[in-house]
C-alpha cells in the first residue's frame, strides 16, 4: 500500500505539468473565445498551443503524461457534457423533418473526404477528420472522431484550423447569399444549421439573417451533433479492424466498437430529456464541456509537430474548400428538390 501511494505521488506530479499548461492555455482560450465567438475557443487554444509547441517540444518527456491526459481523458469527457445541451425529444421533432438534409450532406461529404481527400494525397486520419467535422459539427466532431481513430496531433490541429477558416468565411458569405436566394428563415436556418460547423458560427450566420431563423438553426445543428454517435462507431470499427486483423470473441468485438464516452453521452442527453438536469445546471455543464474542448485542443496543440504540418502543405485546406462547397451546394439544393 505504501508503495503504490508513494507510485501515485510520482505520478501525479508528472501528469500535473502538462496538464496544468493545457488548463492554462484551455482557460485563456476560452475567455478569447467568448470575446470573439466567431473564432471561438477552440481554434485560440489549439493555435497557441502550437506557436508554444516548438517550446514543449524540447520539455517532451516532462510534459508528454500531462498532455496525453488532456488529449484522452479530458477529450473524452468534453463529449460526455455536450449531451447536457440536448433534449432529445425536441432534437427528434425538428431533426425529423430535416433528416433527409443532413444525411444528404453528411454522405456527400464523407464520400468526397474519401475520393478527393486520396486524390489529393491527403492521409487517411487527416482527411476523415476534415470529413467528420465538415460534416457533423466542427470542433466537437474532431474532439469524438479523435480517439477511436487515434489521431495524430498534428492532423487534429490541421482539421481544427482548415474547419475554422471555412467556419468564419460562413458567417461573413451565407447571410447575403441567402438574401440573395429569398431563402424564408426557416430555409436559411436549415441552410446554416446543416452547412456551417461551429454553434457560434451557425449563431452568428443565422442570427445576421434576422428573423427568428437562428433558433431554428441552433436546434437543426443540434440535431445533426447526433451523427455523432453512428459516424464514431464506424470510425471505431475500421480503426479496430486496421490494427486488430486477428479474430476475437463477439463479447470483446462489441464492446471495443462501442466508445464509454458514447454510451455516457447519450445517458447526459437521456437525462436532460427527462428534466433530471435543472436549467441552470445545463449551461453550466456545456460551458464545462467547451472548457474541456479547448483545454484537450491546448494540448493537442502543445503535442503538434509544426514540420510535419507545413510537409502537409496546402493541399488539406483545398480539401476542407472542396467540402465546404459540397455540403453547401447539397444542403441548398436538397432543400429546392424536396420543397419544390
Amino acid at each position: 500500500m505504501i508503495v503504490l501511494a508513494e507510485a501515485r505521488g510520482r505520478r501525479l506530479p508528472v501528469q500535473a505539468a502538462g496538464l496544468g499548461a493545457a488548463v492554462v492555455l484551455g482557460a485563456a482560450a476560452s475567455v478569447l473565445g467568448a470575446r470573439v465567438p466567431v473564432l471561438g475557443a477552440p481554434v485560440f487554444a489549439v493555435a497557441a498551443g502550437v506557436l508554444l509547441s516548438p517550446l514543449a517540444r524540447r520539455r517532451c518527456e516532462a510534459l508528454r503524461p500531462g498532455l496525453a491526459v488532456a488529449k484522452g481523458a479530458v477529450l473524452q469527457l468534453s463529449v460526455v457534457l455536450l449531451g447536457a445541451q440536448l433534449s432529445l425529444g425536441e432534437v427528434l421533432r425538428v431533426g425529423a423533418g430535416s433528416l433527409p438534409v443532413m444525411l444528404g450532406t453528411l454522405a456527400v461529404c464523407l464520400l468526397l473526404a474519401w475520393l478527393v481527400g486520396r486524390r489529393l494525397g491527403v492521409s487517411g486520419d487527416l482527411r476523415t477528420l476534415i470529413g467528420v467535422g465538415t460534416g457533423i459539427c466542427g470542433a466537437s466532431a474532431v474532439a469524438a472522431a479523435t480517439p477511436a481513430l487515434r489521431a495524430k496531433s498534428g492532423d487534429v490541429a490541421y482539421a481544427i484550423s482548415t474547419i475554422f477558416v471555412f467556419n468564419v468565411a460562413a458567417v461573413l458569405v451565407f447571410p447575403p447569399l441567402g438574401h440573395a436566394l429569398g431563402l424564408s428563415p426557416h430555409e436559411f436556418g436549415l441552410f446554416a444549421g446543416t452547412a456551417v460547423n461551429d454553434t457560434s458560427s451557425v449563431v452568428a450566420a443565422a442570427g445576421a439573417y434576422g428573423d427568428g431563423a437562428d433558433r431554428f438553426a441552433v436546434v437543426v445543428k443540434l440535431a445533426r451533433t447526433l451523427m455523432i454517435i453512428p459516424v464514431v462507431l464506424v470510425v471505431t470499427a475500421w480503426t479496430r479492424r486496421r490494427e486488430e486483423p486477428a479474430p476475437t470473441s463477439k463479447v470483446r468485438l462489441a464492446a471495443s466498437l462501442v466508445p464509454w464516452f458514447l454510451v455516457a453521452f447519450l445517458g447526459v442527453a437521456a437525462l436532460n430529456t427527462g428534466g433530471l438536469i435543472p436549467a441552470g445546471a445545463g449551461t453550466a455543464l456545456h460551458r464545462l464541456a467547451l472548457l474541456c474542448i479547448a483545454i484537450a485542443l491546448a494540448g493537442v496543440g502543445l503535442s503538434t509537430d509544426v514540420a510535419a504540418m507545413r510537409r502537409a502543405g496546402v493541399r488539406p485546406l483545398l480539401l476542407g474548400l472542396i467540402l465546404w462547397v459540397a455540403v453547401s451546394a447539397t444542403s441548398l439544393g436538397l432543400q429546392h428538390l424536396l420543397t419544390g
